[in-house]
């Protein structure tokens, strides 16, 4: 397996994924997504396709608002559909399932030295993904 950073779509896989994307019709493209998404959330082994659901949830993260664009030249070449705002937590859901499975993908991805910051990018996307809730002051301290 080919890795060179740690960046969404720094791995062959990922970057298969990318081309894949580009070979379908446009409305095809979200139910790729979707899909590779959900499988990584029920897996119950080997997160088999963990690198396409990195890769998935960056392109998601891209239309969020604070989201960055996948501009990588590994990624897809062709536009991405607007996705429906649903796959934002279930890419947050699969990252999380990447993240905390050390021996799966993280182990193939990137060396010991890049985990933590190819840890640290997932971590900035699952935060654009599902930002969290804005706090309400439970009293005006100003009285």
């Amino acid at each position: 397996m080919g890795t060179w950073d740690t960046g969404p779509f720094d791995n062959d896989t990922a970057a298969d994924f990318a081309d894949t994307l580009d070979d379908v019709s446009p409305a095809k493209r979200e139910a790729l997504i979707r899909g590779v998404l959900m499988r990584t959330v029920d897996a119950t082994d080997w997160l088999t396709e963990g690198e396409e659901a990195v890769a998935a949830a960056a392109l998601i993260a891209a239309q969020c608002p604070g989201g960055d664009p996948s501009d990588t030249p590994y990624g897809p070449k062709t536009p991405m559909p607007a996705f429906p705002n649903d796959l934002r937590p279930l890419a947050d859901e699969a990252l999380s399932r990447v993240i905390s499975n050390e021996a799966g993908p993280a182990s193939n991805w990137v060396d010991p030295e890049g985990w933590k910051q190819w840890r640290a990018n997932l971590n900035r996307l699952r935060a654009v993904l599902v930002p969290p809730p804005p706090t309400i002051p439970l009293f005006d301290a100003e009285q």
